[in-house]
């Protein structure tokens, strides 16, 4: 039974990896796309380091802490953003993919909200299995 439970650990361990490093790639070629956005630096640098984060934890290599300071910025930055996210729901939630352009406001306000709430979610959920 107890050589079971071990290799169930090991198979979920393999399996978090795999994940983790797919989206760690995933992440950074979300940064290397962001040079034509209004404002690439910040969005460069937080999906580069959300993918950072998520390649060391594949690697197996975590620290509780830098998750949450990537959390803790994520977090202020969607507070901002809030509002506006609040403004689409009662729209009706428009189409925000139809085109790359944003030619309404809620559109880019809506898509950086989205792309936080991804950050925290990876974050948060390696956090968790940093402790």
């Amino acid at each position: 039974m107890e050589v079971a439970i071990q290799q169930s650990k090991t198979n979920n361990s393999t399996t978090v990896k795999i994940i983790n490093l797919i989206l760690g790639i995933l992440f950074l070629l979300s940064a290397v796309a962001q040079y034509n956005d209004p404002d690439p630096w910040a969005w460069m640098a937080l999906y580069g380091f959300v993918a950072v984060v998520l390649i060391f934890a594949a690697l197996g290599k975590r620290n509780k802490w830098v998750p949450i300071a990537g959390i803790a910025v994520c977090v202020i930055w969607i507070a901002t953003l809030l509002p506006e996210f609040i403004n689409w729901l009662q729209m009706g939630m428009p189409n925000i993919a139809g085109s790359m352009k944003t030619e309404e406001p809620h559109i880019e306000y809506t898509r950086e909200f989205l792309g936080l709430a991804f950050c925290i979610t990876a974050l948060a959920f390696n956090w968790r299995r940093a402790r």
